[in-house]
């Protein structure tokens, strides 16, 4: 991966840096998940487990250098696969993306292989460089930490009661409370593995 980096930087040495960003979908959705909670020993405790069906993708990626982040919900008005998802709400997606990198830099995007993460179709922006670790390696995307954290402290154990609307509103709660955590981000997504910042001066 430091060498795709690197790469990246070659390719684009107008930019005065590269920084590293990692990208994923996150489906959040009425049919919650159950989840470990500290309780009385010997006690099994209670909770609500949901069983409706409405669902949404949450978009997000996360700068660990930075403890930035950026997400969106996108509206179910979006053309959508099977799973949800499509090139057009990644191309969405991207285009918020990029507006919220620094001016000046350029974004490696680390994402996997999903159908929309790779198609013909999808315009990426100047600014960014989309780089594909190995197949099957979810472990080394470190936002995927980020997800089973909202899910712990945040989309589990609850009733989403409204519908659609409230589950977008539940996702986007809990993303702005994740960002409103002094080095929540970072700590999340701090992988021993991961490269310096890369100058391309």
């Amino acid at each position: 991966m430091p060498d795709l980096i690197r790469q990246a930087a070659d390719r684009h040495r107008e930019a005065g840096r590269v920084e590293l960003w990692f990208m994923d979908e996150a489906r959040v959705g009425q049919k919650g998940r159950l989840t470990h909670v500290w309780y009385q020993k010997g006690v099994r405790p209670r909770g609500v487990r949901q069983q409706g069906f409405a669902s949404a993708h949450l978009f997000g990626a996360v700068c660990q250098e930075r403890g930035e982040g950026v997400a969106l919900v996108l509206p179910e008005s979006l053309p959508r696969t099977r799973s949800g998802v499509s090139t057009a709400a990644m191309q969405v997606f991207l285009a918020e993306l990029s507006r919220a990198v620094p001016a000046g830099t350029h974004a490696a995007l680390v994402l996997d292989g999903a159908g929309w993460h790779v198609s013909e179709d999808l315009s990426v922006p100047a600014n960014l460089t989309l780089i594909h670790p190995p197949p099957y390696s979810p472990e080394l995307n470190p936002v995927e930490r980020v997800w089973e954290y909202l899910r712990d402290r945040w989309l589990s154990h609850r009733v989403l009661a409204g519908g659609y609307q409230a589950v977008v509103d539940a996702a986007c709660a809990a993303w702005n409370a994740l960002l409103a955590e002094p080095g929540r981000l970072r700590s999340l997504t701090g992988f021993p593995w991961l490269p310096p910042p890369v100058s391309t001066s």
